[in-house]
């Protein structure tokens, strides 16, 4: 059974970790539920304060303000992140930075840390348990290593998130219930529960975002949107969008699309905590999603054109496929157009772009239409 380990590649203390805290989630914490009765508000509203707070701390800050300097941050911002973010213990803000940076450099290619071609396992948890290569320098942080609070969080990022993820809450439970089980509670619920909820919803996006989901604006790369994820990742499940775009400070650009992050930060600026927000203009968003409807019209067009439709079913899609060639052509207008729009930087009103993304979602209707046939690869 274990005989195809690698065991000499195990990273002992963080598997450890990882295997140690879920199955104290799926034991001890609904044990500790079953037989105690301090399961009372205060011990859940720190359970989510708790949960909201690291995972902002990573998604807001981790990510999208240190990895992607996709906005800047006044120091208390700065602070409550290098804190709180150590307490979901994922690393340091380097570290996690260096890592993630390759994976957008690499994606889906062997310096990948979280390659998904390794398999979901692997992409999900199983780069940090084993390494298969040796550690890759981290030499793509020099603007963060510049920053004196980062460097201290990174050399005491151990004492940091122990302190800020298990005592704290051990000691602010103990100290409110009066006692030993009490401080149990706030251990258990609020500090190993949370931890590993939010673990892994970091987790799925290297994984489940990769995996699964749509792909409306490129698909050369495995990142893919998913409405279902960025409801467990606080907005961090349109990953498709984010690999296009990564110094966006959305990931949900569309205003139905749910991205607390994006809210967050967008909050923070109306109180002068948050300024310089990066965003992709309409019309660069809007080439990319002409030029990726344009790709999969084709790929149907190509199947269409092909021997494995009878006459009947070809007669059958004979609008739809005329729908898709006249949308091509209209698609390839506006994306000429568009390029030389986002060349000279001209902007355009909502309306035009409202009434291009009318057509690419008929012509995407058209395409599945024909996609209802078995004899067209869903891939398409």
């Amino acid at each position: 059974m274990f005989k195809n380990i690698p065991f000499e590649r195990v990273q002992w203390i963080t598997s450890s970790f990882l295997i140690g805290t879920l199955a104290l989630a799926v034991t001890a914490v609904p044990l500790y539920l079953i037989l105690v009765s301090t399961g009372t508000w205060f011990l859940w509203a720190l359970f989510f304060f708790y949960t909201a707070a690291t995972g902002l701390s990573i998604t807001l800050g981790y990510h999208r303000l240190f990895s992607h300097l996709a906005f800047k941050a006044k120091r208390p911002v700065k602070w409550f992140v290098i804190l709180f973010g150590a307490a979901a213990w994922e690393n340091s803000v380097i570290t996690w930075s260096s890592e993630h940076r390759r994976h957008h450099k690499h994606v889906d290619h062997d310096d990948d840390p979280y390659n998904i071609n390794l398999g979901f396992w692997w992409a999900h948890m199983g780069w940090l348990m084993f390494k298969l290569k040796p550690e890759a320098p981290i030499d793509n942080v020099k603007d963060l290593e510049k920053d004196p609070a980062l460097v201290w969080q990174h050399k005491y990022i151990h004492f940091i998130a122990a302190f800020m993820g298990f005592v704290l809450p051990t000691l602010i439970c103990g100290l409110y219930y009066g006692s030993w089980m009490g401080a149990l509670g706030g251990f258990l619920i609020v500090g190993v529960l949370r931890t590993v909820i939010v673990q892994h919803a970091t987790f799925f996006i290297n994984s489940a975002c990769h995996y699964i989901g749509s792909q409306p604006y490129s698909s050369t790369h495995s990142a893919r949107d998913s409405w279902l994820m960025a409801i467990f990742t606080f907005g961090e499940g349109y990953h498709n969008y984010h690999h296009e775009f990564q110094h966006d400070y959305r990931n949900g650009v569309k205003p139905w699309q749910i991205d607390p992050t994006k809210w967050t930060i967008w909050l923070l600026s109306k109180v002068g905590m948050t300024s310089d927000l990066r965003r992709v203009s309409e019309a660069k968003i809007l080439l990319a999603e002409i030029q990726q409807a344009r790709s999969r019209i084709q790929q149907g067009l190509d199947y269409c054109g092909g021997d494995q439709f009878t006459e009947a079913a070809r007669l059958k899609l004979q609008a739809s496929i005329d729908a898709l060639h006249h949308a091509q052509e209209e698609l390839a207008a506006r994306y000429d157009h568009l390029q030389t729009v986002v060349k000279d930087r001209v902007e355009f009103s909502k309306g035009r772009v409202a009434v291009w993304r009318r057509e690419l979602r008929e012509a995407m209707t058209h395409l599945d239409e024909i996609l209802e046939f078995d004899l067209v690869p869903r891939a398409v």
